[in-house]
């Protein structure tokens, strides 16, 4: 463990022995011998003391030497010893968040039952959702996205700086050879694109880096937009001089919550490079400009890049924030089996504020009027490359509505698998100054919920279930009222 852990871990034992023992910190100095200021630097875990004060305080306590120098906690104390002994402290960059490390240190000595008490409902809500060290990570790279508002002006200008050193011409689509020439050339990349053929368990990957040779394998059956993503994201690793960082596309597993984040600036950087700033802000003002929306212009906007939906969809929660001042929004992507009547949810970010659509883990089932289903859907039945649909979804339960946009395509390492993706963005005046189709008659509008377990609307033809939470809580209400009025009966 790290030294400073273990000092802390002493000082939390020696602070709980003593409030146990009623005694206060002077009460402790007199009975020891050992100065007030001195406990207090031993109790904060800035100091270790050494055997013979140890001995001290053991025979003063009355505890024995080895349980008070031992590294084990009583149960009120356990699960915060779990928390330092899994470095999870040492893990998680807590400078992102503006957060010192001293400080939570200070945190949990300053009150260690309580903090106790909050990290325990953590562990026991993470149990129960089966939430695991790489879902804790990725939550904490999207909230890291979301006090950024996607928006890392570092990343973008060493976008820029690249483009010129390499003479990347930004204002035309960016093609994958222009990418792998760089990759041999300057970083002295092998390429090869037959080994992960002959490996069926590697059909859901796209690629995989071996470093000691730097041999970069890629799947035959991948696109011309999938590869220039890929290459983008070698080049971010090298150009950004990472080194901590993945070795496979998609990611398998992540072993400390620094290749979490490194893969996120990886994928920031290609996107800003295949899809650069400048452009999309461009085009995104031509269709803004107009009085009402056509598909084609949108789409149009998308062939303008050699990138997947998702890829300019992810770039749009970059652009919208900074340079439409479009703040509050959402992105989402489902994934869906043709036939099924799942699903699933697994990516979601929310802008300014947690937005009416979001991740359940109880089960529960989403609603079928949102944009993202029902191109899902389509995409199922006509088995185009591409569904596209927009609306305004209207949120009776919070009383919000968002302009959505919603692409569907299949999954090319799934058969018979689809996926969408989303962005939303709440209608609000700022919407309204910027995007003059906002209020276009051309838009559907729909009556929407989160699930149907917690939706108010009556009168839905495509429910799934009962709104279950709507009537415990109409029924919860009607009893709370029946109590009032016996109180107010019998309190005359």
């Amino acid at each position: 463990m790290e030294q400073d852990y273990i000092k802390l871990i002493f000082g939390l034992k020696l602070k709980q022995i003593r409030t146990d023992k009623g005694l206060s910190l002077f009460g402790l100095s007199k009975l020891s011998g050992l100065s007030k200021s001195y406990l207090n630097e031993i109790e904060k875990g800035k100091k270790y003391p050494k055997p013979d004060k140890i001995a001290a305080l053991s025979e003063h306590l009355d505890v024995p030497y080895d349980e008070m120098v031992s590294l084990k906690l009583d149960k009120n104390l356990a699960p915060i010893g779990e928390i330092l002994q899994s470095k999870l402290l040492k893990e998680i960059p807590l400078e992102l968040f503006g957060i010192q490390e001293s400080t939570m240190i200070d945190i949990i000595s300053n009150a260690p039952a309580k903090v106790t008490a909050f990290i325990s409902t953590i562990i026991e809500i993470a149990k129960n959702y089966n939430f695991s060290k790489e879902s804790f990570y990725l939550a904490s790279v999207r909230s890291f996205q979301e006090a950024n508002n996607n928006y890392f002006d570092d990343l973008e200008q060493a976008v820029l700086k690249f483009a010129k050193t390499y003479q990347v011409d930004l204002t035309k689509p960016l093609k994958s050879v222009e990418l792998e020439e760089i990759l041999i050339e300057e970083y002295g990349y092998t390429i090869n694109t037959t080994e992960l053929t002959s490996h069926t368990e590697l059909d859901n990957l796209r690629s995989v880096f071996v470093p000691k040779t730097k041999t970069l394998l890629l799947a035959r059956h991948i696109d011309d937009a999938q590869k220039t993503f890929i290459y983008a994201k070698e080049i971010a690793y090298n150009y950004l001089e990472i080194s901590e960082r993945l070795y496979t596309f998609s990611w398998i597993k992540f072993e400390n919550f620094d290749q979490v984040l490194n893969n996120f600036y990886a994928s920031y950087f290609a996107g800003a490079l295949i899809i650069p700033r400048a452009s999309l802000v461009a085009d995104l003002k031509a269709l803004f400009s107009k009085k009402s929306f056509k598909t084609k212009d949108f789409e149009r906007i998308i062939s303008n890049y050699n990138a997947s939906p998702e890829s300019i969809y992810q770039r749009l929660t970059n652009i919208l924030p900074k340079d439409f001042n479009l703040k509050s929004l959402f992105f989402l992507r489902f994934s869906h089996q043709k036939g099924s009547n799942h699903f699933k949810l697994n990516k979601e970010l929310h802008l300014s504020k947690q937005q009416s659509p979001h991740a359940n883990e109880t089960n529960q089932h989403y609603c079928r009027r949102w944009a993202s289903l029902k191109v899902l859907e389509q995409i199922s039945k006509s088995n185009k490359p591409h569904e596209f649909d927009i609306q305004v979804s209207n949120y009776p339960n919070e009383g919000k509505s968002y302009l959505v946009l919603s692409s569907a395509t299949s999954d090319p390492f799934v058969s018979n698998s689809y996926r969408s993706v989303n962005i939303g963005i709440q209608i609000n005046s700022q919407l309204k100054r910027k995007i003059n189709f906002a209020e276009s008659a051309s838009i559907p509008k729909a009556q929407v919920g989160v699930t149907c377990e917690r939706c108010v609307i009556s009168d839905c033809e495509v429910r799934q279930a009962q709104p279950t939470s709507i009537m415990s809580a109409q029924k919860d209400a009607k009893i709370a009222d029946v109590v009032n009025k016996i109180q107010e009966k019998y309190s005359k």
